[in-house]
């Protein structure tokens, strides 16, 4: 496997974590429908959180959160609606995008709630 394919999931381990340890519900991780995708789907006070997250070594090339360009924003609700639909939720949804930047032995991570809002198409 590719270096830059481990840190991602190393990076996307370590969300999960995170988010378990924040009292959230993981419903699916890598949630794929044709070529839509997912990270973390999650549920929290009867709200389906819908998770990107972006892992890096450093922030050399800037801050990780800054990948997630309008095209990623509708790809990732594009995504969820199909998940919406397809689970028949009722519920709440709430974009986030957490970052964990490091390697497995010193990272940070950084819950960014309400990232992005579903844009009208």
């Amino acid at each position: 496997m590719a270096i830059h394919n481990e840190l991602g999931k190393y990076g996307e381990e370590a969300a999960a974590s995170y988010l378990k340890e924040q009292g959230y519900v993981i419903r699916h991780r890598n949630w794929r429908k044709g070529h839509l995708e997912l990270d973390i789907v999650a549920a929290k006070e009867n709200r389906l959180i819908i998770v990107e997250v972006k892992t890096r070594s450093n922030r050399v090339f800037g801050a990780p959160e800054d990948a997630v360009d309008w095209k990623k924003v509708r790809h990732t609700v594009r995504a969820a609606d199909t998940y919406i639909k397809l689970f028949q939720i009722d519920a709440e949804v709430r974009f986030d995008i957490i970052t964990v930047v490091g390697n497995a032995k010193a990272y940070t991570i950084e819950h960014l709630k309400e990232a992005f809002y579903s844009p009208l198409f």
